[in-house]
C-alpha cells in the first residue's frame, strides 16, 4: 500500500516496485488529489484494487480517468477513504502523505497489523501517544533518512525480540546510548546570519542544495523546522530524552545520522543522498533490496564536514525540542502553525523570518491557555489543537 503515491516518496517507491516486480505487488494507492491524472496512470500501471483521493471533489474526475483507460478499481473519496484504504489487509503500508492528514492513516495501518513504513513524520509527532499505544514492537520502520540511519546504528535483534517502536531498536540497550546525533544539510541558507534572512524569497528557499522534495518540506528544510520535527520524531521512536539528541550541520548529506555510545564509540550510517535506500528498506525490512540506489565510491577522494547549528539564525530546532518536552497537543500546534505560515510565505504574503516568529507566538499562546492537564490525549484533542493553531496563525498573519 502506498499513501501519497504522487509525491516525491510515492513516485520513488513506485519506481522501486517497477524495478522489482518479483518482490513487490501494490494493492492500493492514495494521494491528495492535486494530480489525479498521475494517480490514475499509476493505478492502471500497477493494476491496484483500490484507489483513494483525499479531496472528495476529485473522486469523480479520478473515476472518469480510470474508466477511460479501462480500469475499474474501487475509488474511496475523502480523508476517511484514505484511512479506510490504509486499514486494508496487506503486508506493508508506506505512509508518504504530507502533513497532519496522515495521522488517521497511520493509526489505521497500525490497527490492521501491517508493518508501517513511516515517511509521514507529522502523524507520529502530532499523535505521539496515540501512535505509541497502538504500535507493536518493531511495527514501525522509519523512512526519514535520519531515523532510518539511527535505527541502523542500534544493535539488531530478531524481529520477535524487538521492544521499541522502530525496527532495529532494543530499548534495553538505550542505557548504553550517550546521545543521538541528527545531521542536517543546513539547507540553502547555511552560514547566513539571522539579519541576512529577512529578504529571502520563496524561489531561494525552494532551491535546496542537496534534496529534491515537495515545496512544504523544502521550505521546512530551509527554516530547519523539518529538523525540529525530526528531533521530536527521534524522541518518540527511540525513547531518548531531548537533552541527549543533538543536531549538527553536515552539508554533504553523506552521514545521515549517528549514535554515540557511553564508551565513546560513535556509529554512523553513510550513503549518497538518496531516499531510495530508506524507502526500499521500509518496504522490505528486515531484508534489503539489491541496487536500490548506488553506493559510495570509496576510491574517490572526498571530505566530510560537520559544524554546529546556529540556533539564533535558525531557532526552529530549539523551539521544537521545547514543544516536544511539553508533549500533549503542543506538537500539533507547532506543526499546524508552521503549515499555515509556510503557505503564506509561498504565496508571497509573509517574510521568511516571520515563519518561525508566527510559530513561536502560536506555541507560546497555546502553552498559556492549554487546559488539557495530564488527561490522556485523544484524536479529538489533536484535531481541536490543530484547528485552533491554524485559526490563530491566520489571525496573526492577517494582522501582519
Amino acid at each position: 500500500m502506498i499513501l501519497g503515491s504522487t509525491g516525491s516518496i510515492g513516485t520513488q517507491a513506485i519506481d522501486l516496485v517497477q524495478r522489482n516486480p518479483e518482490r513487490f505487488r501494490v494493492v492500493g494507492l492514495a494521494a491528495g488529489g492535486g494530480r489525479t491524472d498521475l494517480l490514475a496512470k499509476q493505478a492502471v500501471q500497477l493494476g491496484v484494487e483500490r484507489v483513494a483521493v483525499a479531496d472528495p471533489a476529485r473522486a469523480a474526475e479520478l473515476g472518469r480517468l480510470l474508466a477511460e483507460q479501462g480500469a475499474t478499481p474501487e475509488v474511496l473519496p475523502g480523508a476517511e477513504g484514505v484511512a479506510a484504504l490504509a486499514g486494508t489487509s496487506c503486508d506493508v503500508v508506506l505512509n508518504g502523505i504530507t502533513g497532519a492528514l496522515g495521522l488517521e492513516s497511520t493509526l489505521a495501518a497500525l490497527r490492521s497489523g501491517a508493518t508501517l513504513a513511516l515517511a509521514n513524520k507529522e502523524s507520529l509527532i502530532i499523535g505521539g501517544p496515540l501512535v505509541r499505544e497502538l504500535a507493536e514492537p518493531g511495527q514501525i520502520v522509519p523512512v526519514d533518512s535520519e531515523h532510518y540511519a539511527i535505527a541502523q546504528c542500534f544493535p539488531h535483534r530478531p524481529q520477535g525480540e524487538l521492544t521499541g517502536l522502530a525496527q532495529g531498536l532494543v530499548h534495553a540497550r538505550t542505557s548504553q546510548v550517550r546521545r543521538l546525533v541528527v545531521t542536517a544539510s543546513g539547507g540553502p541558507f547555511r552560514g547566513r546570519r539571522a539579519e541576512d534572512l529577512t529578504a529571502v524569497t520563496p524561489e531561494q528557499a525552494l532551491d535546496h542544495p542537496t534534496w529534491s522534495m515537495g515545496p512544504v518540506i523544502t521550505v521546512n528544510s530551509a527554516t530547519l523546522v523539518n529538523k525540529g520535527l525530526e528531533v521530536i520524531e527521534a524522541n518518540l521512536l527511540f525513547d531518548i530524552p531531548f537533552d541527549r539528541i543533538e543536531v549538527v550541520v553536515h552539508p554533504q548529506s553523506i552521514v545521515h545520522s549517528m549514535v554515540e555510545y557511553v564508551d565513546g564509540t560513535t556509529l554512523a550510517k553513510a550513503s549518497p543522498p538518496s531516499m531510495m535506500i530508506p524507502i526500499a528498506y521500509g518496504m522490505s525490512a528486515p531484508d534489503r533490496v539489491p541496487d536500490a540506489a548506488p553506493g559510495m565510491d570509496w576510491t574517490r577522494a572526498q571530505s566530510w564536514t560537520f559544524e554546529p547549528l546556529d540556533h539564533e539564525a535558525f531557532p526552529a530546532v530549539r523551539v521544537a525540542a521545547e514543544v516536544g518536552a511539553v508533549g500533549g497537543t503542543a506538537p500539533a500546534v507547532y506543526n499546524a502553525a508552521n503549515e499555515e505560515a509556510v503557505d503564506a510565505f509561498l504565496r508571497g504574503n509573509l517574510a521568511f523570518t516571520a515563519i518561525m516568529d508566527t510559530v513561536s507566538q502560536v506555541v507560546s499562546e497555546h502553552r498559556r491557555t492549554d487546559g488539557s492537564g495530564s488527561a490522556p490525549l485523544t484524536l479529538d484533542d489533536v484535531y481541536a489543537a490543530d484547528t485552533w493553531a491554524r485559526i490563530r496563525a491566520r489571525e496573526l498573519l492577517a494582522h501582519g
